[in-house]
C-alpha cells in the first residue's frame, strides 16, 4: 500500500539543530522514496513498510544524539 507521511523532527536542548536534521534526510535518502524537504517538515511517500522503517530508523538515530521529539501525520487517502 502507498502512503505519504509528514514528518516535523524536534531536536531538543541541543546547540545546533542542523546536524540532526541534515542527518534525518540523510537517512531517508537511504530508502526508496519520494522526499520533500520543507523549512518546517519534510514529506514522504512510498510502500508503507518502508516509509515505517525509515521513520524508524530517523526516529532512533536522533534519540541517540539527543531528546528529541518527532511528529507524523500518516495518509493512505492522497498525497498530503
Amino acid at each position: 500500500m502507498q502512503i505519504s507521511a509528514q514528518i516535523s523532527l524536534y531536536p531538543l536542548r541541543q546547540e545546533k539543530l542542523s546536524p540532526i536534521i541534515e542527518g534525518a534526510w540523510k537517512i531517508l535518502g537511504e530508502f526508496p522514496l519520494d522526499l520533500k524537504k520543507g523549512g518546517m517538515s519534510t514529506v514522504i511517500s512510498g510502500e508503507a513498510e518502508e516509509v515505517f522503517s525509515a521513520l524508524r530508523k530517523v526516529f532512533l538515530s536522533s534519540a541517540e544524539k539527543g531528546p528529541t521529539s518527532m511528529v507524523v501525520i500518516f495518509s493512505n487517502a492522497c498525497p498530503i
